[in-house]
């Protein structure tokens, strides 16, 4: 992963805290995600089209969080300790392997806790600007996905 990249990747977390604040716990559940360069992708399963106004509202809350320059904590934890710290809150829809025994736990505290073993910046504001670029529902899968550049 390049630098650009892991900044990319770290945005995935930044916009996934923004989703699940704007559009609520129903969308907690990631089913996937993509990156290359400075595009990223989040799917989530979720039950509709969001608004122009709450697409707009995940991109300024995700941009404030950059702004905020908050450290990112990255723990690595015997699974069985992450799960009883951080719950089930912290996997994706996408599993880990069972025989993997240490997680490492990304967090941003109050924003977004995901087991995730990819590099990541130290703090948000290394990220720089997050423009979400195109918004898909795909009704069939109850699947929401949010396209965005870092700049």
């Amino acid at each position: 992963m390049n630098e650009l990249e892991v900044r990319t990747h770290t945005a995935l977390h930044v916009v996934k805290g923004a989703v699940v604040k704007v559009l609520g716990e129903k969308a907690k559940w990631t089913a996937s995600v993509y990156v290359s360069e400075n595009h990223g992708r989040l799917t989530v399963k979720f039950d509709r089209k969001p608004t122009q106004e709450e697409i707009a509202e995940i991109e300024r809350m995700a941009n404030e969080k950059v702004r905020e320059n908050v450290p990112i904590h990255v723990y690595e934890l015997p699974r069985e300790d992450a799960e009883r710290r951080f719950g089930e809150d912290m996997y994706d829809l996408f599993p880990i392997p069972s025989e993997i025994k240490t997680l490492k736990v990304v967090v941003i505290e109050g924003w977004n806790v995901n087991a995730c073993n990819k590099q990541h910046t130290k703090t948000t504001g290394e990220i720089g600007k997050i423009k979400i670029k195109k918004v898909r529902f795909r009704k069939s899968k109850e699947l929401l996905e949010i396209s965005f550049d870092i700049l």
